[in-house]
């Protein structure tokens, strides 16, 4: 091979090849590859590297990548290699980009162009190429950019090139059916192509169009069988032999689509009658190919519509299955038979000791198969058997998944074909013991459901007798141990419904029984439920019955126990259990009937048992409900909620200068007393774009005793921090409460929260082979009395309770209330609000009239009642010689927010005109406040408040700085 090696590689290539495959272990083979990721790292980015060398270093990526590393840095020059020249290079190219990127990779953009370049070139392997990378890497969006060139290859004079064609049309297909709808034809036309790959090639796409749509390739049927019958005469060239057998491949494909299309069609199955008898008459089993096509044959016999013979034709191939000594035939053999018996059931007799001899059988792929058969084959005569078999088998395995599906046909089969009460008991017994918490919740529901239903037909004395039959087993076994909480479940709520039923055991007997099963699971809730529960039933049969009833003093510690437990759900069973024995008969009958688990719930929609309770209240001046069709504003709450998101999407700190308010002299509410309503409605934001207010008039002054003016935020909605309140009308009694976020209304809604005859036997063709004993009993068990009308015993009707849980939403928008009272007895205390904006001193916007915290509130603690008295005096006898209300009605409306102190004339702004202005900015008109807090600020503070108190009032800006009163606020 010399040092270039046999493929025309370099020695480094192959020594690496050969120190990976000679890693002991997977670490030291990580570590080789990481130093030849880092080695190509370096190699593949030097400049003028030889074509011979670089195709090296993309077969070396592609190794490291076969390896599970990450090559992603070497893509972009497998992509640069498939717009090579050379066809070597480009074929390497391409193998490389099909093997790296998928269809959804960003890199497939630039090989678009190269794939459509060669899908035109004369070289028919470039085109081959090429179109093995459109089966690979062409998505949805791309398909229309090769689509015409590979449906003019549907012409090329080369087969591969047709081929491949076919392969790329269908992949398209695949993937964007609507991209190829109108090329259906194409596949038909392919279907009678002179060269058999094609026409091979043509099945697989036809194979997905039948399958989704067979009649409309019904007219196709003669066609298959003819081809078919080609193939099967030895037609074709000798090339598509395998193993002496003739195209195989193509005969299963078209056995597949033969089946699909004389699925329930009587006249298209008997075109295929003369091929498939040919094909069973020349059976051989010397390959496994020429078993899968006759196991194909079969499958499609089992599908259409078969005729008697052709039918004993694949019964007789079966049972050569059967009778062989490999595992995979014997599989196939049970697999057929299991097909076969859904046409005729007879033909499983002659096949007995054989199925018997694969139940038996080590092989537990082979004998899960057979169970399947045996739950095909069961009827009432073999269910006790078969079911008995899947149990011993459920016992032996360690598969949950497949222990829980033994242990669901088990049960099923119970149901259908229980031969009598005492065997369904004693079989579910078994399962729910032995399977456990694998079975299925609904299956403990059926059966609770099944118990108080019953087998019989209106025939109640063998309804009880399966009741009595469930208590005395359950109290068989109640005290085992390790038993599962599903049935524990089953046991307690059986015993709670029928325990006391017959008299053959007493109340205190059952609840002893009961006790002990919540005792011996203290950390399972849903037991000790079902156990209480249970409890509580037999206390009241016994009540309602006018016996006495004593509590066993077990009972009354687990209800003391379960009293104080902390699931809720324990200790309303105990308080329940505790007024249930409190009660006389006649009401403890009333609420819990006897046997009444079958009832039917009936479900009153309309309430009318409420309609007496309504009319009361309407008596006595309640308000009639309203349809939410007609409440008002329900129309625009689209809208509402769009300006809510709105609101909610532009908070934050805003520094363009807000706009001014329109004047308008809009209508108004009316204002409401004060004593009409004492509920605090938060105040909402209109849904019109500006707000508009009208000065409110000053309250009045209370004669007696000290006052002060105080700021009035009723009405007023707020921008910024906590939102205010005011005293509004009584609104909608089904009106939805809203609350205020950052001054937008937000709607608070809430909503209810929402249950599938041949004579010879097998044992007639093994000559002289004796059959023990026990195998002849067992199949005469399993397959004796066979009819051609599977038995199954009834079932009562299922009564079923629909539960509908409705989600009703009631949507209302509350009215804006903005219109304070024009007469306040009592000073409310204003809301804490958040500290002052200093660097907001742009003009305010309309609707933003909140009012801000008043530094001098923070001053209010050092003062004395008496002086601050003597300051509201003061303030009073100010705002009277100015004359405040006069000036205000002169001046016309420039502003929403707009001050008082905006108003008075002044000459000079200073720095702490400014502070005062901007801490008055936020006041609404005509309202004045004397705001203080106790915040100690200055060596005497009580001179600078005296001071200035007045000039405030009567909005006066000082004309001096003040360093003692505004020091910490200015920092």
């Amino acid at each position: 091979m010399g040092s270039q090696g046999g493929w025309g590689q370099s020695k480094e290539f192959l020594d690496l090849v050969k120190s990976i495959g000679e890693a002991r272990s997977k670490a030291e083979e990580d570590r080789i590859v990481m130093s030849e990721i880092e080695n190509l790292k370096r190699r593949i980015t030097e400049p003028d590297i030889p074509k011979r060398k670089m195709k090296e270093y993309i077969i070396r990526l592609v190794y490291v990548e076969m390896l599970g590393h990450d090559a992603s840095f070497g893509y972009i020059h497998a992509v640069k290699m498939t717009h090579d020249d050379s066809l070597l290079l480009k074929r390497t190219g391409y193998l490389a980009v099909t093997l790296f990127l998928n269809e959804n990779h960003d890199l497939i953009i630039l090989i678009v162009n190269t794939i459509q370049k060669d899908l035109k070139s004369d070289n028919y392997l470039v085109v081959c190429a090429a179109l093995t990378a459109v089966c690979k890497l062409i998505n949805e969006e791309t398909i229309p950019a090769v689509l015409p060139q590979v449906v003019e290859l549907l012409g090329h004079p080369k087969e591969a090139v047709k081929r491949k064609a076919i392969m790329a049309l269908h992949r398209f297909y695949q993937r964007a059916p609507s991209s190829v709808a109108h090329l259906i034809s194409n596949f038909r036309k392919r279907l009678c192509d002179n060269d058999p790959g094609v026409m091979g090639a043509t099945l697989c796409p036809l194979f997905d169009l039948i399958a989704a749509d067979a009649n409309s390739y019904k007219d196709l049927v003669v066609s298959f069988v003819s081809i078919l019958k080609q193939v099967t005469e030895r037609r074709l060239p000798k090339s598509y032999d395998y193993h002496q057998m003739p195209a195989p491949f193509i005969q299963i494909r078209l056995l597949k689509i033969l089946a699909l299309l004389g699925n329930g069609d009587k006249q298209a199955s008997e075109h295929m009658y003369i091929v498939l008898g040919d094909m069973f008459r020349k059976c051989d089993l010397s390959s496994n190919i020429r078993n899968a096509v006759l196991y194909e044959s079969i499958c499609c016999v089992s599908s259409i519509n078969c005729s008697t013979k052709l039918l004993e034709s694949a019964a007789e191939v079966t049972s050569q299955f059967l009778k062989s000594d490999s595992h995979n035939l014997k599989y196939m053999g049970i697999d057929a038979l299991g097909r076969l018996i859904k046409i005729n059931p007879e033909i499983a007799e002659e096949h007995q000791l054989a199925v018997i001899d694969c139940l038996e059988d080590p092989d537990d792929t082979l004998k899960r198969k057979t169970f399947e058969l045996l739950y095909k084959m069961t009827k009432s005569s073999n269910v006790e058997v078969i079911v008995d078999r899947m149990i011993d088998y459920m016992i032996s395995i360690n598969d949950n998944h497949y222990k829980t599906e033994i242990s669901s046909r088990c049960i099923e089969l119970a149901e259908q074909f229980a031969p009598s009460n005492q065997w369904f008991i004693q079989t579910m017994n078994k399962v729910f013991e032995h399977a456990g918490d694998l079975v299925n919740v609904k299956v403990a529901h059926n059966l609770m459901r099944l118990i108080p239903e019953g087998f019989g037909e209106d025939n109640e004395g063998a309804d009880n007798q399966l009741r009595s039959s469930a208590v005395e087993s359950y109290l068989r076994i109640i005290g085992e141990p390790k038993l599962p909480s599903l049935f524990l479940q089953v046991i307690c709520w059986v015993l709670g419904e029928y325990g006391t039923a017959d008299r053959k055991f007493s109340a205190s007997y059952i609840t002893g029984k009961l006790c002990d099963v919540a005792e011996a699971h203290p950390s399972d809730d849903i037991v000790k439920a079902y156990a209480v529960t249970a409890i509580m039933k037999i206390y009241a049969f016994e009540i309602a019955a006018g016996r006495k009833v004593e509590l066993l003093p077990e009972c009354q510690s687990l209800v003391d126990e379960l009293s104080a437990s902390h699931s809720t759900d324990l200790q309303q069973r105990a308080y329940e259990l505790q007024a249930v024995l409190g009660l006389d008969a006649r009401a403890v009958e009333s609420i819990m009937p006897s046997d009444a688990s079958c009832e039917d719930i009936e479900v009153d929609k309309s309430l009318s048992f409420l309609d007496g309770y309504v009319q009361e209240a309407l008596v006595k001046g309640a308000r009639p409900y309203i349809p939410e069709s007609e409440r008002s504003g329900m129309s625009n709450i689209s809208n509402f909620r769009g300006q809510v998101h709105h609101d909610s999407s532009t908070h934050g700190l805003r520094f363009e200068a807000y706009e001014l308010p329109k004047p308008s002299g809009a209508s108004r509410i009316q204002p409401a007393p004060l004593a009409a309503s004492k509920e605090l409605v938060p105040v909402s934001e209109p849904t019109y774009p500006q707000e508009i207010l009208q000065p409110a008039s000053v309250s009045s002054v209370s004669e007696t005793g000290p006052t002060e003016f105080k700021l009035r935020l009723d009405g007023i909605q707020k921008k910024w921090g906590r939102p205010t309140y005011s005293p509004t009308a009584p609104s909608t009694s089904n009106s939805n409460p809203q609350k205020t976020v950052n001054g937008a209304p937000q709607l608070v809604v809430q909503g209810a929260v929402s249950s599938q005859a041949h004579d010879v036997s097998y044992d007639s063709r093994k000559t002289k082979v004796e059959v023990s004993p026990e195998k002849q009993k067992l199949a005469a068990s399993l397959f004796g009395g066979w009819s051609s009308k599977t038995e199954k015993r009834p079932t009562s009707t299922n009564h079923k309770t629909t539960r509908v849980h409705s989600a009703a939403v009631e949507k209302s928008q509350m009215p804006t209330a903005a219109v304070a009272s024009t007469e306040q007895a009592a000073e409310k205390e204003s809301p804490q609000q958040p500290p002052l904006n200093l660097l907001d001193l742009g003009d305010p916007t309309p609707g933003d009239s909140t009012a801000s915290i008043d530094p001098f509130k923070q001053l209010e603690g050092l003062l004395g009642p008496s002086d601050v008295s003597s300051v509201g005096n003061s303030a009073v006898t100010a705002s009277k010689s100015a004359d405040i209300m006069s000036l205000y009605a002169e001046s016309p409306i420039s502003g929403l927010g707009g001050t008082v102190a905006n108003m008075a004339p002044t000459n000079s702004i200073n720095l702490t005109s400014g502070v005062s202005n901007a801490a008055n900015r936020n006041v609404p008109v005509g309202s004045a406040s004397t705001q203080v807090a106790p915040v100690k600020k200055g060596p005497n503070p009580q001179d600078s408040l005296e001071k200035h108190a007045v000039a405030r009032q009567v909005g006066v800006t000082p004309s001096v700085t003040n360093p003692n009163l505004f020091r910490d606020l200015l920092g």
